[in-house]
């Protein structure tokens, strides 16, 4: 088989399409023939350096989908022929022909689905789910403003906030963007590039401001969002480039709450929920991943480029040359 292989941190130019050993399933295990692997920032941020050197060399992706060739002993839940899609919470390898995944770390792809859009549910719906439901504990009633709500982690909070029975507020810097995520359930989109939308989301809240803020770009807006948050209101942290000043009074003033939002320090039981959770929504149609761009695997590189360009509306995935 072949496989993006990583050899030494750096740029973009460190992933080379190379022939890998074919992997073997365990016990509790899947091999999978991979059709199409999502390309989350993360990605970049591991392929960039700053990790431990004994990692080298190593196949970047975590999302993924795919048909599963062979089950190890024990595996229960599929068998030979499945269509999956999948999420490696602890270990990287979705940019592959074919990899090998714990049988946790996989759910079965609704006919609705084709294999690109399974690639693109892993990180993006689970981690839209656990800032919105398990960090905001958001409900019914609430109103929500999603600060860069036309990526695939904010496209997938705006389906899932509509259809929980919250009011969306979302935004994006382009118009493309914010046709977007109206198209996707935003009650209101925002031009987050205009200083002046801040403004916006106070008139559309009648001066009370939004319950919860699912904040992308927290070194941007982090400050500028505790004066349009509501007495008691949440702010989650999902991203952020760089370094923020803030003047706490807002928090006090307010009574906010800030979390900080990383998929990696979910508990085996969150894990679990947010598993269900989203397996649910697709099978009732309510979560529908938003590609942007499809590229051969051979191509990562221009994706991890693509992947970290501001603007971005919808998931980047990798396919194969045998699904090319």
């Amino acid at each position: 088989m072949h496989a993006i292989v990583v050899k030494a941190y750096g740029g973009p130019e460190v992933l080379s399409w190379e022939e890998c050993r074919d992997p073997r399933p365990g016990p509790a295990e899947l091999l999978l023939s991979v059709r199409a692997a999502g390309v989350n920032p993360g990605d970049v941020y591991l392929r960039s350096g700053g990790h431990d050197p004994s990692l080298l060399p190593f196949v970047p992706g975590v999302d993924g989908a795919g048909v599963v060739e062979e089950v190890g002993r024990g595996v229960c839940r599929f068998r030979p022929g499945d269509r999956v899609y999948f999420s490696l919470w602890k270990n990287t390898g979705a940019y592959a022909e074919r990899i090998v995944c714990r049988e946790h770390e996989a759910e079965r792809l609704v006919d609705a689905l084709d294999f690109v859009q399974g690639a693109a549910i892993g990180i993006p719906c689970s981690a839209a789910y656990r800032a919105l439901f398990l960090r905001a504990g958001a409900a019914a009633g609430d109103v929500v403003l999603i600060h860069g709500a036309s990526g695939s982690v904010g496209l997938a909070a705006v389906q899932l906030a509509r259809a929980a029975g919250l009011t969306v507020i979302g935004t994006a810097g382009d118009e493309e963007g914010r046709r977007r995520i109206v198209e996707e359930g935003a009650h209101h989109a925002l031009d987050h590039r205009s200083p002046e939308h801040f403004r916006h989301v106070l008139e559309i809240t009648k001066g009370q401001g939004v319950d919860i803020v699912l904040e992308m770009l927290a070194n941007a807006n982090l400050g500028k969002d505790f004066d349009i948050t509501a007495t008691g209101g949440k702010v989650v942290v999902i991203g952020s480039r760089g370094l923020v000043e803030i003047d706490p009074r807002g928090l006090i003033s307010r009574d906010l709450s800030v979390f900080g939002m990383s998929l990696s320090a979910a508990s085996p039981k969150e894990r679990q929920i947010i598993a269900a959770a989203v397996a649910a929504r697709l099978k009732k149609g309510l979560l529908r991943p938003v590609i942007r761009t499809i590229l051969p695997m051979s191509a990562a590189a221009q994706a991890q480029r693509l992947v970290m360009e501001p603007g971005a509306s919808g998931k980047i995935v990798l396919v194969p040359p045998a699904c090319t």
